[in-house]
């Protein structure tokens, strides 16, 4: 059986993200980040210049403001030492440094195409924004600001940056509708019989049993069908002697395994042994464990409209980034680095902004 892992519930680790800001863009972005971070390189850049996108462009102490308290954030979870860790042949630094790259491009599109769609903040939004940037821009220490380069000027325009990203996003999905329905969202859980009809050679390649073979493994698992309906055997049992699988159960919800066996599992009441069920490189058998888990089902009610809202938002913020021409400072970036500064210490630049925000 094919089946997405059910996803752990994490707590919001506050203050790294906007949650609703960067959980649309991660679901709109389709695994194209990276394309949107590796941007044109060229020259003509003002001093401080360290990207353009569009008419919008990225200065130092923005850049500056976003990876202090990312690395802070990342210091106080792991300490000092996690900035020796390498990920895939690359330094942490050095991947922290393009996540910072790529979500301030996102934040920097969502902000174009709210001018685009004549987007603005009210006068409530404006007044959040102001007091946001008076406290955090005050937080900071006389060291600090040098560190950093950044004036209240940079900060009030990030924050009203992030105010306008906000408010375009919700525009774009405020017609999608919330109400999701038990059945839709419900996760059952069942136990699992496979028995295959094929085997591997040496290089991996799949190898199918003749027909002759593939009968015998029918009337196995019709054998071990009966032996488990008639309560001669228990099924979790036979599973562990018999099946091909080595995982016993899955809990899964609409959409995320085999349609053929999706239809046959939701059609079974708890207890109940499915018929055995053929698809393509064996026969399955299925019993249902739970037809209802109201915890998970509310969970997934959650998940399945952020997806629909990242559907929707990812479709026409992809569309609008292709419009744009995307220019990287080579020589400013090869410059920026970590701050090992043990008095530079901020890292509530984004928690002060969702204390001040009307939609935390």
């Amino acid at each position: 059986m094919t089946v997405r892992k059910r996803r752990l519930r994490y707590g919001r680790l506050a203050g790294i993200v906007l949650a609703i800001i960067l959980a649309a863009v991660s679901l709109c972005a389709c695994g194209r980040e990276g394309e949107y971070s590796r941007v044109v390189f060229t020259t003509g850049f003002g001093k401080d210049e360290v990207f353009r996108i569009g008419r919008s462009s990225c200065t130092l102490p923005e850049f500056m403001v976003y990876l202090v308290n990312t690395q802070n954030q990342y210091e106080s979870v792991y300490g000092e030492e996690i900035w020796t860790v390498e990920l895939g042949g690359m330094t942490l630094e050095d991947n922290v440094k393009d996540t910072v790259l790529a979500k301030l491009a996102q934040i920097k599109t969502m902000c174009l195409m709210a001018k685009e769609k004549g987007v603005e903040l009210d006068e409530e939004e404006r007044q959040q924004v102001t007091a946001a940037a008076d406290t955090y821009f005050g937080s900071l220490t006389e060291h600090e600001r040098q560190v950093i380069g950044a004036d209240r000027e940079t900060i009030l325009q990030m924050y009203t940056e992030y105010a306008m990203a906000e408010k375009v996003y919700n525009q774009i999905i405020e017609g999608i509708n919330p109400e999701i329905s038990d059945d839709e969202a419900r996760t059952i859980t069942v136990e699992h019989i496979l028995i295959r009809t094929y085997t591997t050679d040496g290089t991996g390649k799949r190898i199918d049993y003749p027909e002759s073979m593939k009968k015998e493994c029918y009337e196995q698992i019709a054998g071990l069908r009966e032996l488990a309906v008639n309560g001669e055997e228990d099924f979790a049992e036979l599973a562990i002697k018999y099946s091909d699988d080595q995982n016993l159960r899955y809990s899964f919800r609409k959409g995320e395994i085999d349609a053929t066996l999706e239809e046959v599992a939701f059609r079974l009441g708890s207890g109940e042994i499915s018929e055995v069920v053929e698809l393509d490189g064996g026969y399955h058998l299925i019993r249902c464990v739970s037809t209802f888990d109201r915890e998970e089902t509310d969970a997934n009610k959650v998940k399945i409209v952020e997806e629909r809202r990242g559907e929707v938002f990812g479709q026409e913020y992809e569309a609008f980034v292709d419009t744009l021409v995307r220019n990287m400072n080579e020589q400013l970036w090869q410059q920026i680095a970590l701050v090992h500064d043990r008095e530079v210490n901020t890292d509530d630049f984004f928690e002060t902004y969702q204390r001040f925000s009307k939609t935390k």
